[in-house]
């Protein structure tokens, strides 16, 4: 039997977010951003103020009370997250700022050392510009070349052709706009019978399902804590730890060497090779504590409660015969987000009319361009979940937009083929 929220534990994990509770232009607030954003537990806050109030020391390089200690959670943290994520070892958990920092690093160290001209990177449609734009600079400099898998009508993945010039497959797990899951185990198996490798952007899958990195067969998982209940400027980069070995540091400075001398320098040893300086202690040790606090609630648990009430928004939204929803249609495709547009209403005003009723929602094209533009969208609104949020709180989102309808006055649109 699938394990669900029940009332009871939904309305004490909503007590455990403080910012929760506060009116928005007079209204209870009703947040609906989480894909750009989570809102942090108490103990994720509680963890920040911790450490600067009673150990805030550099890790690695003392040997006082204070250093030590500071050392023992930011280390402890990172046996957290290789548990979490079912990591080979924690040499392969690599602390970054976030998926772009992760991501960039793969592309900065990884592939210029591995790519050349004529190499070729098969990416999809559906990609976040963190996935993207890393990937451009590095064929400007390489002369290797970006492919794209198709989607299908209903906005799920095209069978990828990976050909044998194809060296790097790097794909979402979860699209932030879509909201498709891409089947990354099969994905992963023909690179890897390809001879290619596999990075996967996991910042909007990691904080909504039970994540194995070695199941889905990821050589790089890249995800931010801030998107799971963590601070900001935390991040994850799991990688393989042959690859990582073989990989050149990222950035030159402490805590990456091992030893300077008059002529030069050897590397330290794997996860420490690539967290050059100071790293961000305080984020790195809270979201330690959002992956535990995630952990002790159940990503199943999470998983569920996030699918049935995406399926509501996605039937209630359906239920306004000018809405257009973009991506599968069936919530057991998708993440917890659902991504539309309102006849002719932008969808700035569709933001602008419901942040006036407390609901927070997106609009734009959520770092998404090259998504936007082969669907010939300028914009789309964005409802995105999180383990907190309630049915209740979709019903006020609906009510959003009947008024934006009343105010703008929305046109029907016919709906497009699969979407």
């Amino acid at each position: 039997m699938v394990p669900v929220l029940d009332a009871v534990e939904l309305e004490e994990i909503r007590d455990d977010f403080p910012v929760l509770h506060q009116q928005v232009h007079g209204k209870p607030l009703v947040y609906l951003d989480n894909a750009a954003t989570s809102q942090k537990p108490r103990a994720v806050i509680e963890a920040l103020n911790d450490y600067y109030q009673r150990y805030n020391a550099n890790v690695h390089r003392g040997i006082h009370a204070l250093a030590e200690r500071a050392t023992r959670e930011y280390e402890r943290a990172r046996e957290r997250i290789a548990r979490f994520i079912n990591a080979e070892s924690i040499r392969s958990v690599i602390f970054t700022r976030g998926t772009t920092e992760a991501i960039n690093l793969v592309a900065y160290s990884w592939g210029r050392a591995n790519l050349k001209k004529g190499d070729e990177i098969l990416t999809t449609w559906m990609e976040h510009h963190s996935n993207i734009v890393p990937w451009y600079q590095l064929c400007a400099e390489t002369g290797a070349v970006i492919k794209r898998i198709e989607l299908n009508p209903d906005g799920t993945l095209a069978t990828p052709v990976i050909s044998p010039r194809t060296k790097l497959v790097a794909i979402t797990h979860c699209s932030n706009v879509l909201g498709t899951i891409n089947p990354i185990r099969q994905v992963a198996d023909a690179a890897h019978k390809a001879g290619a490798i596999v990075l996967v952007d996991g910042a909007q899958s990691i904080p909504h399902m039970a994540i194995d990195v070695q199941a889905l067969g990821a050589d790089f998982f890249a995800f931010s804590g801030h998107k799971m209940c963590g601070p900001t400027a935390s991040g994850i980069l799991y990688g393989k730890e042959r690859l990582l070995d073989a990989m050149p540091p990222f950035l030159g400075g402490g805590e990456m060497i091992r030893e300077v001398n008059g002529t030069g320098f050897t590397t330290n040893d794997l996860p420490y090779k690539f967290e050059a300086g100071t790293p961000n202690i305080a984020e790195a040790i809270g979201l330690g504590v959002a992956v535990e606090y995630l952990d002790r609630i159940g990503m199943d648990k999470i998983r569920q409660h996030e699918k049935e009430l995406t399926q509501y928004a996605t039937d209630r939204l359906r239920e306004l015969v000018e809405i257009q929803i973009y991506g599968p249609l069936d919530a057991e495709k998708r993440g917890g987000l659902v991504a539309f547009t309102f006849g002719d209403i932008h969808p700035h005003d569709l933001a602008t009319i419901a942040d006036q009723h407390g609901v927070a929602i997106r609009a734009g094209h959520h770092c998404a361009m090259p998504l936007h533009k082969h669907l010939n969208l300028g914009a789309t609104a964005r409802a995105s979940f999180a383990l907190y949020n309630t049915r209740q709180e979709v019903d006020a989102l609906i009510r959003a937009l009947k008024e934006a309808k009343k105010v703008f006055g929305a046109c029907p649109t016919a709906r497009q083929m699969g979407y």
